[in-house]
């Protein structure tokens, strides 16, 4: 197990005063299971996997929440789940107040990369490994992670942008969003469309903006963009959130635009379909999280799992939004 050891009443009474969403508790018969130390783990003891989320509001996060907690009642492990509510600072005292309850394995979705890397060093301090999930720390830090578990958002943006620059006819001005500064999705989906760009001589970057992957902030950036920037034609946001803002900026200043995104937010599908956004790349976050659960088991059972674990989207527009169902990709709950 974890390799600090604290009192069964201070679990319990931290447990009781920071539980965000507990999944079902029990006894997981793992035969031959071991900790990170290699030391055998007691059949006997319940396995509880700690879980630090960037926020609950994103319906990202919430279906991997729903993934998580969906595979764990399915294995009879105990989860503790938290939220750090877009706070990287809160984040890095959950990830300590987590291992201060003896958790066995970290799950961590960072909000930004030094929450990343602060708390991926505290749980490899205290001897717990760390399966992250969509956001991982952007120095050293990431050679301490189990697995990480990602979309593969460079290949994403990358073929999204190709598609967004196919329908503008490989010529124009276009605008980009960017997500929060420095986290993982924010640079990779900034690369991927980097990359697009280089091989697409005929496009233009006319503007870019930080949106922090919010719909209100996308809607202002965009405002700002399309009065400064008569020539848009197009704009790049690297969340749905960000997309559809982008959209409704356009349409309330009468402005026609193709406006795109990353996520497959069922918000986003019925977006497409109404023809108020044009693409999306569909993640599944509801899988990934019962991914890290089950290679969480698969640690302490003493199993090598890869050390990068990327996952592929699908591009979502309207020639095929209609044969597409959210619930595939942020599953059961999110209708």
């Amino acid at each position: 197990m974890a390799l600090n050891k604290i009192g069964t009443a201070f679990a319990a009474l931290a447990a009781s005063a920071l539980l965000l969403a507990g999944c079902s508790a029990g006894t997981s018969e793992v035969a031959g299971t071991s900790d990170s130390t290699g030391t055998p783990v007691d059949d006997s003891t319940t396995i509880k996997i700690g879980v630090s989320l960037a926020d609950q509001k994103s319906m990202f996060y919430i279906a991997e929440a729903d993934g998580i907690r969906t595979a764990c009642e399915e294995e009879g492990v105990e989860c503790i789940i938290l939220s750090a509510d877009n706070d990287g600072q809160r984040q890095v005292q959950q990830v300590n107040d987590l291992l201060a309850q003896d958790i066995d394995v970290l799950i961590f979705t960072a909000q930004d990369g030094t929450a990343a890397s602060a708390g991926v060093k505290a749980a490899a301090d205290a001897g717990v490994p760390v399966i992250a999930v969509d956001q991982k720390p952007q120095d050293e830090k990431a050679d301490l992670l189990a697995t990480y578990i990602a979309t593969d958002s460079i290949k994403a943006a990358e073929v999204l942008c190709l598609w967004m620059f196919e329908q503008m006819g490989g010529k124009g001005e276009i605008g980009i969003l960017r997500g929060v500064l420095g986290s993982t999705a924010e640079i990779e989906r900034t690369e991927g469309c980097n990359r697009a760009l280089a091989a697409s001589p005929g496009i233009k970057v006319a503007a870019e903006d930080v949106a922090n992957w919010d719909e209100t902030e996308s809607y202002n950036a965009t405002t700002n963009m399309l009065q400064a920037n008569p020539n848009i034609v197009a704009i790049f946001g690297e969340s749905d959130a960000m997309g559809i803002g982008a959209a409704k900026a356009a349409r309330d200043q009468k402005r026609e635009i193709i406006a795109v995104g990353i996520d497959g937010f069922p918000t986003q599908i019925t977006a497409i379909k109404e023809g108020l956004t044009q693409a999306t790349q569909a993640q599944i976050p509801f899988g990934m999280g019962q991914m890290a659960v089950r290679d969480a088991l698969k640690l302490l059972r003493g199993e090598t799992i890869p050390k990068l674990q990327l996952q592929d989207t699908v591009l979502v527009t309207s020639a095929n939004v209609n044969d597409v169902d959210p619930v595939d990709f942020y599953g059961p709950n999110v209708k």
